[in-house]
């Protein structure tokens, strides 16, 4: 038996036939032919199953004859992988193929992917195609830390590529400070001082990142933990001028970062240009001597003073500030006040006397917010009386989202607005020591006892944070992030809070994109590529097996698609 298919024209129409026939011999002993069935009716993928059965094959199904074997996950790796192409990373770490590269461009990824402890990542990994990729399966601890130390001693060389790539000269680099806290006790950088994370009773380590422009990375250094900010400042003058060779610079740090003594010795470098803030305490001088007018409502006036030759003095005005911390001051002084009315309440009752255990418990309440300056209290044995101290108050209402940036740059090399933008530009490294230390990188908690793994750690973590950022700004179109943000910057008062534009609204209220389709975070839309994966498949009884990746949906496709113009970032963000 077989099956046919005929074709017959009739009054210009053609007619298909799907017929099972038989073929047999005559009483005469001629081939003959006829017809069993009409079959018709069955679709195209019946008539090959049926032709197949005829034909002696035999079918199971999908489940019975093909076994996955394993699964691992392959979307994240494939982004990562896409991006360090693109960037260069390898070339980066080292010109020359090695073990150690293949190490630590592992590490790197892994630490965007999944950041774990050394030991974690190799066991992580294997459950990805990242260390079949890299060659690196086999990899264990120890190697590891034999790759940061590798890693280690070409940080200044890396480093040198990175600020030749990204800075220039004439070129504005920013430069920021901040603190981790450490676990144990016997690395010599651990030390107790200044928590900007408030973790109290830790040791911790200082680490600054040196930055271009955009906020991206151009290298790190690491300090003891009670180092102060401005003490590490003439060490990045120095990594400026001697190891990346830059001829002129223009220098962005906070007012605790770039203080008068460094500004004394930046004099000395004629080439270097700065722009940072004068302190709360300059600035109520000022005030007092009538150079600041506390009436004047201008959001950006330019002047100069004697007090700081050669420089320009840029008052702003945030109204927006002045309100909020307006706010905030009365929802403190009324918090305070309650406070201290129960302490005033208990020595009416009799049950609080005695002017020192009075004292005592006025000094707890009128602590707890920070706001004694704005009080006057009376303290007797039988009798507690307080009322708010209004000079200081207006006193401090004068200062209200004002702030005094300074700068060497003259009106021709800098207008005063471009010299605010360079000033708030200092964000990008917030935002890059936020991701570094909390978001998802998680520099912290650090284990390690040598400095010089922490070091080559912070390092690591500073190369991954390099292509995240890429990664997330190549991202921007289907993420909650604001497309326009870079693009209008130059439109926007630079005083007047940044606003997001209408379509980055649009997405954070409603969680979609312009095309219906859900809006992601940069961890959620990793998580999403996750669910592509790389699958061994095996067909039972042939020993025949091979990988067949899952097919991008949409989203994936484009995300992936997307990465392909990271060469063009820096280009439009200019």
């Amino acid at each position: 038996m077989h099956v046919s298919i005929t074709r017959t024209t009739l009054r210009g129409k053609t007619y298909r036939c799907k017929l099972l026939r038989e073929t047999y011999v005559d009483e005469q002993g001629k081939v003959q032919k006829r017809t069993l069935a009409n079959l018709s009716a069955l679709d195209d993928p019946a008539i090959e199953l049926l032709r197949g059965h005829l034909a002696g094959q035999t079918f199971v199904t999908a489940e019975q004859a093909l076994r996955i074997d394993r699964s691992r996950i392959h979307g994240p790796v494939l982004a990562v992988l896409r991006a360090f192409g693109h960037l260069g990373i390898p070339r980066l770490v080292s010109s020359t193929a090695s073990r150690e590269r293949d190490l630590v461009c592992a590490m790197i990824a892994a630490r965007i992917i999944e950041p774990h402890t050394r030991l974690a990542t190799t066991r992580w990994w294997h459950t990805t195609t990242l260390a079949e990729h890299y060659g690196v399966a086999d990899a264990g601890v120890d190697e590891l830390y034999a790759a940061m130390d590798w890693l280690l001693r070409r940080q200044r060389r890396i480093q040198g590529k990175l600020a030749k790539r990204l800075l220039a000269d004439a070129d504005t680099v920013l430069y920021d400070l901040t603190s981790t806290w450490f676990e144990g006790s016997t690395c010599n950088l651990a030390r107790f001082g200044y928590s900007r994370d408030r973790k109290r009773g830790k040791r911790q380590l200082n680490f600054g990142l040196l930055c271009d422009r955009l906020g991206r990375p151009v290298s790190v250094s690491v300090h003891p933990g009670n180092v102060s900010d401005a003490r590490t400042l003439m060490s990045e003058v120095r990594r400026l001028t001697q190891q990346f060779s830059l001829k002129r610079v223009v220098l962005v740090g906070d007012r605790g970062m770039i203080v008068q003594a460094h500004i004394d010795a930046l004099r000395e470098h004629h080439d270097f240009d700065w722009i940072t803030a004068i302190k709360s305490g300059t600035i109520r001088r000022l005030q007092r001597d009538g150079w600041i007018d506390p009436a004047d409502r201008a959001s950006l006036v330019e002047m100069t003073h004697p007090d700081f030759p050669g420089e320009r003095l840029l008052v702003c005005r945030n109204a927006a500030l002045a309100r909020r911390r307006a706010h905030k001051r009365e929802a403190l002084l009324q918090a305070t006040e309650r406070a201290l009315q129960e302490v005033g309440d208990a020595v009416e009752r009799g049950t609080l006397q005695g002017a020192s255990e009075i004292g005592i418990r006025v000094g707890e309440r009128i602590h707890r917010h920070k706001m004694k300056k704005h009080f006057v209290y009376e303290i007797t044995d039988r009798s507690f009386t307080f009322h708010r101290n209004r000079a200081s108050i207006l006193k401090e209402q004068g200062l209200d989202g004002l702030y005094v940036i300074r700068t060497s740059l003259s009106a021709q090399q800098m207008s005063a607005a471009d010299c605010v933008r360079a000033y708030k530009s200092l964000c990008g490294v917030e935002r890059a020591f936020r991701t570094l230390k909390t978001t998802h990188l998680q520099v912290r908690p650090i284990h390690h006892r040598r400095s010089d793994r922490v070091t080559a750690h912070l390092f690591l973590c500073m190369l991954a944070y390099y292509v995240e950022w890429h990664m997330r700004e190549a991202w921007r179109p289907i993420t909650f992030a604001d497309t326009e943000l870079r693009s209008e910057a130059a439109k926007r008062d630079p005083v007047a809070p940044a606003k997001r534009s209408a379509s980055a609204d649009n997405k954070a209220h409603t969680a979609l994109l312009e095309d219906g389709t859900a809006a992601h975070s940069f961890d959620t839309l990793l998580q999403h590529l996750g669910t592509l994966t790389q699958n061994r498949c095996r067909v039972d009884g042939t020993g025949v097996a091979f990988d067949l990746d899952t097919q991008p949906d949409a989203l994936q496709g484009t995300a992936l698609s997307l990465l392909d113009d990271i060469q063009n970032l820096s280009r439009r963000s200019e």
